[in-house]
């Protein structure tokens, strides 16, 4: 797994920070912001943006990914834009990201501040995970 630059972790939780503000999320209150590394090295930001029939709701994670295909993400998410504790992936989220990501390597930030953040790989929140290799 390649290490992450502590400057590259700390761009991807600033920005995963601002996405919070971008939330829609009028039901639960719960904003979540997303900041996801690409291969080319870019940044893409995504966030919750919930629905009043609940199904249609698409998660920060997803939106992220679905503007790019990515090395690394950040987390972060908070009732009331309030960082307590990590939000993680929901499995979702997740089934997406093993769609898209080499399990054993791509890196997941879950922080609360820049200085609170703990790094996870895929295959650590996705033990066992079903994806595009079980089909071959």
């Amino acid at each position: 797994m390649k290490k992450l630059e502590e400057t590259q972790i700390q761009e991807l939780i600033e920005k995963a920070i601002s996405m919070m503000d971008h939330s829609y999320s009028p039901y639960s209150h719960f904003h979540v912001g997303a900041a996801l590394l690409a291969k080319n090295g870019n940044v893409y930001g995504g966030c919750n943006i919930e629905n009043a029939g609940y199904t249609p709701s698409n998660c920060a994670e997803r939106t992220a990914f679905f503007k790019a295909v990515s090395d690394a993400i950040c987390v972060v998410g908070g009732m009331n834009k309030v960082l307590k504790e990590y939000a993680a992936p929901c499995g979702v989220c997740r089934q997406v990201m093993m769609e898209f990501c080499d399990p054993d390597t791509f890196q997941i930030i879950l922080a609360t501040s820049k200085d609170q953040y703990e790094i996870f790989t895929l295959k650590e929140l996705l033990p066992l995970g079903f994806g595009p290799n079980n089909l071959k």
